[in-house]
């Protein structure tokens, strides 16, 4: 499960990538999104730490996306947030930790069950950028016009 860090930065980032081009207050992404202010603010510093975002101070300042929307996915998103993606340590990549209950990983039926998980699941986060985030929630949008 998502923390609540994690989807608030999912959708921060969301909210600014549908105009990737302009500067945005923590005011306004706040009210925009629901989400706390404070809590806002430490999201995104982690984020402009991680190189998504940039940020300008004074007068027509505020946070921008440093990178295009179809250059940010949510496999990224999660890393960053909420660290492994995977169920068990010894399957995932960057986190990899082996487990004590395994005699022979390369044999090993429940990491070989659990690796083909985290792959189909990595593949579909880093499928689903920002970029393709929108057209869905413009599709989802019609869909219910209907």
């Amino acid at each position: 499960m998502l923390s609540k860090k994690c989807k608030y930065a999912i959708h921060a980032l969301l909210h600014m990538a549908h105009q990737p081009e302009e500067k945005y207050l923590i005011r306004e992404i706040s009210e925009s999104c629901r989400i706390p202010k404070k809590f806002l603010e430490t999201i995104l510093l982690e984020l402009k730490h991680a190189g998504m975002l940039g940020s300008k101070a004074g007068k027509g300042g505020g946070y921008y996306l440093r990178r295009k929307p179809q250059e940010i996915n949510l496999a990224e998103i999660i890393r960053l947030f909420d660290g492994a993606i995977a169920a068990v340590p010894c399957a995932t990549y960057k986190f990899y930790e082996p487990c004590r209950e395994c005699e022979d990983e390369a044999t090993c039926s429940v990491r070989s069950a659990f690796l083909e998980v985290r792959n189909a699941t990595v593949q579909m986060l880093k499928h689903n950028t920002l970029e393709s985030l929108i057209k869905k929630e413009r599709s989802l949008i019609r869909k219910k016009k209907r």
